[in-house]
């Protein structure tokens, strides 16, 4: 069976194109300034006019709760003293310029900017010092949640973190090897142009080797196991027609549209 990391490319994502998966990476931008992508075969496409998937063939994704301390603030919580740590479905997933679903009967549904760690080799019971070598590269995550249906913060239930295709991923895998540093990289998010979000992942609680530490001490991972690692503060309320932008430093802007219930189901 092939890696789903396989390629070699320092910044790579996937598209469909006719019915088939291409791997590609940027292109300069069209004369307009129109963000472009080429597949291997030289042919080039409007980023925007191509159907995006996650940018490795995903296995466990592992979420983080709280894991900035300003947001566990905003949410009047003390940091937590261990990762709170919870699994998504694959469902949750789609890509860049995707649609995601705000319920009809939702009243609070927020975006979360995070930094994603996708996982390059079986990781088992691996050290602090080595958690790096296990980390294929980086992309951004936008994992959204719907805040009416929330019972307790520190388990998140499938009503509020599972919902189809309301976690973006993407759009590129960045090789770790172009992060030189990880936990210094500042994000952001923006709606409709405004932003609303900014933090800085070196003001995680826990961070990437300490999680890698720990998740690997529990279970094993797994090549395209992917780690987002949480939100700082600066939620706030989307709706349907709204596009937001989630952008970190050095790896990525990912663009996604809240839509309505009719509107999703009728392009699903």
């Amino acid at each position: 069976m092939q890696s789903p990391l396989a390629g070699n490319a320092p910044v790579r994502g996937r598209i469909v194109v006719n019915g088939a998966i291409h791997e590609v990476e940027p292109a300069s931008p069209g004369a307009d300034g129109t963000a472009r992508v080429r597949l291997a075969d030289g042919r080039i496409f409007p980023e925007s006019e191509v159907q995006w998937l996650p940018p490795v063939e995903v296995g466990t994704v592992f979420a983080l709760g709280l894991n900035y301390a300003d947001h566990a603030a905003e949410l009047a919580f003390k940091a937590p003293e261990q990762p709170l740590v919870f699994l998504k479905g694959p469902n949750a997933l789609t890509g860049h310029h995707g649609h995601s679903r705000r319920p009809a009967d939702a009243s609070y549904m927020h975006y979360e900017c995070e930094l994603a760690v996708v996982i390059g080799k079986t990781a088992r019971h691996v050290s602090r010092a080595d958690a790096y070598d296990y980390v294929a590269g980086y992309t951004v995550a936008n994992d959204y949640a719907i805040r009416d249906y929330l019972e307790n913060y520190y388990r998140p239930n499938l009503r509020v973190k599972n919902r189809d295709a309301c976690t973006p991923l993407g759009p590129w895998l960045v090789d770790a090897a172009h992060v030189p540093d990880p936990m210094k990289l500042a994000l952001r998010t923006s709606v409709n142009g405004k932003l609303t979000q900014q933090g800085n992942t070196s003001d995680m609680v826990f961070d990437i080797p300490h999680l890698i530490a720990y998740l690997s001490s529990l279970m094993t991972l797994s090549p395209g196991d992917v780690i987002l690692t949480g939100t700082p503060e600066g939620l706030a309320n989307v709706v349907a027609g709204d596009t937001v932008v989630t952008e970190i430093e050095g790896v990525g802007r990912l663009v996604n549209t809240i839509v309505d219930d009719q509107t999703y189901y009728c392009s699903h």
